[in-house]
C-alpha cells in the first residue's frame, strides 16, 4: 500500500540497466536473493556501490551471507528452530510454531528496518553507504535476549510451561471464560497482583506467596475454575480500567471493532480491506495511507519518467 512499483526483469539487459540507473538515485536498497545471486545478476553491492557510494545496501536472508547454511533454502520455522526460540515457545509437551511473526517480521523485516536507518545515520557523518547482512537467526536471536539472561543467572528453566512468562505463572497467562472466550492476564508486579486478588476476591492467605513456583500449577487450576465462572464480557466490565494488567483475547475479526483500537484508529481500511493503522506515530507527521497496493509494474513508465530514467 501506498507504494509505486516498477516490474523489472533483470535477466534481460535493457532491464538490468534501467535498476542500476535507478540504484545509482537510491537512498537504500533492500535485496533478498540467495548469497551470491545478487553478484550474478550485476546487482551486487560492489556494484551497486561504484554506481552510488552513498547507498545503504541491506541484504535480508533467514541463514545469513555466510555459514554452513548460507545457500539451502529455509523458513521461519527453520530459522526460529536453529536460534532456540522454537523450542521456548509452545506447551509443556510439544513445541508451537508462534506464526512467522519472531523470524520473518521480528527477525528480519524489523531489523532490516534498524539496519537501513543506521544505514542512513552513519551515512550522514561519513558520507559513505555500507552493506548491511540481516541474518533472521541474528535478529530472532537477539530477540530471545532476555530470556537467555534469565537462563544464564538460574532464573529460567528449558522446560516450557514452567517459567515466569510462558504460561507456567498463575497470574501471568490466558484463562477460558464461561462463554469458551479467553482472557488475558499480566499481573507481575506485586502491586498489580495484590490489586488482582481484592477484585478477583481471591484467598489473600492462599495466594499471599506469588513467586513460589511450586504452588504455581495448584493456584492456576483455582484461577482456571474462576474465570471459567463468568463470560469474557463480565470479567472485561469487572477488570477493566483497572492496574490488574488484564485485557481480553481478542480474534482477528473482533480486534479491530474494540472501542480502544478504534479511539486510536490502529486498524484502517484501506480498498474495502480492514488492516493494520501506520506504525509508529510521529509530532509532527501525519502518517496517512493514501491507496492500495498497486499492481506490480502499473507504475513502471511513471517512476522510471519521475527518476530520469529512459
Amino acid at each position: 500500500r501506498d507504494r509505486l512499483v516498477v516490474e523489472l526483469d533483470l535477466k534481460s539487459g535493457t532491464d538490468l540497466a534501467t535498476a542500476r540507473s535507478m540504484v545509482g538515485g537510491a537512498d537504500v536498497m533492500i535485496e533478498g536473493f540467495r548469497p551470491g545471486v545478487a553478484e550474478r545478476l550485476g546487482i551486487g553491492p560492489e556494484d551497486a556501490m561504484v554506481a552510488n557510494p552513498r547507498l545503504v545496501y541491506v541484504r535480508v536472508t533467514g541463514w545469513g551471507q555466510t555459514g554452513p547454511y548460507a545457500a539451502m533454502a529455509g523458513h521461519d520455522i527453520n530459522y526460529i528452530g536453529l536460534t532456540g526460540v522454537l523450542a521456548a515457545i509452545g506447551t509443556s509437551d510439544h513445541p508451537l510454531p508462534p506464526l512467522n511473526l519472531v523470524g520473518d517480521y521480528g527477525g528480519g523485516a524489523m531489523f532490516a528496518v534498524v539496519g537501513a536507518l543506521a544505514g542512513i545515520v552513519e551515512r550522514s557523518r561519513t558520507g559513505r553507504g555500507g552493506v548491511v547482512d540481516v541474518a533472521m537467526i541474528d535478529g530472532a536471536s537477539r530477540l530471545l535476549g532476555p530470556i537467555r539472561d534469565l537462563l544464564e543467572v538460574g532464573m529460567w528453566t528449558e522446560r516450557r510451561g514452567a517459567n515466569l512468562l510462558d504460561g507456567g505463572a498463575h497470574f501471568y497467562g490466558v484463562y477460558e471464560t464461561s462463554d469458551g472466550k479467553y482472557i488475558s492476564l499480566g499481573a507481575l508486579e506485586p502491586q498489580f497482583y495484590a490489586l488482582l486478588v481484592e477484585i478477583a476476591e481471591l484467598d489473600p492467605e492462599d495466594f499471599s506467596k506469588q513467586l513460589d513456583s511450586r504452588r504455581w500449577p495448584e493456584l492456576q487450576r483455582k484461577l482456571e475454575s474462576l474465570f471459567k465462572s463468568r463470560t469474557q464480557a463480565e470479567w472485561c466490565e469487572l477488570m477493566e480500567g483497572t492496574d490488574i494488567c488484564f485485557a481480553p483475547v481478542l480474534d482477528l475479526h473482533e480486534a479491530p471493532l474494540h472501542p480502544h483500537n478504534r479511539a486510536r484508529g490502529t486498524y484502517v481500511e484501506v480498498g474495502g480491506l480492514v488492516q493494520p493503522g501506520p506504525a509508529p506515530r510521529f509530532s509532527r507527521t501525519v502518517p496517512e495511507v493514501a491507496h492500495p497496493p498497486h499492481q506490480p509494474g502499473i507504475d513502471t513508465d511513471e517512476v522510471l519518467k519521475d527518476w530520469g530514467v529512459g
